[in-house]
């Protein structure tokens, strides 16, 4: 099972380097989306989930580790944060620059210098 959990946190950062290195502001809006769940299920892995275990310490003779909980419940919290402003940037520049390409160069200021 591990090892299934370790080729999908792989697979999870490759696709999203992928698309994050793609010209496109929407694949790399999807891009960072997806490195942010492979961020989450990283630290999930580093609190080796015992099942039905108390997160307390002295409640019971076993405890869980609930600071990677927290830690994911935190980083959710700023993935949606990130991802929003992400959409509204590529919805601002598709609308004044008329494209969403990355690597275009059409800004006003180099427009005006070929003048």
């Amino acid at each position: 099972m591990e090892t299934l959990y370790a080729i999908t946190v792989g697979t999870l950062t490759a696709c999203s380097v992928y698309l994050i290195l793609r010209a496109r502001s929407f694949p790399i809006v999807i891009g960072l989306t997806m490195l942010s769940y492979a961020v989450n299920l990283f630290l999930f892995s580093t609190g080796r989930l015992v099942i039905d275990q108390v997160p307390i310490i002295g409640a019971g003779e076993h405890y869980t580790d609930p600071l990677p909980q927290a830690l994911v419940l935190t980083a959710i919290v700023i993935g949606f944060a990130m991802t929003a402003y992400s959409i509204i940037l590529a919805v601002r520049v598709r609308g004044e620059f008329g494209s969403d390409e990355v690597n275009e160069p059409n800004y006003q200021a180099d427009k005006e210098d070929k003048r």
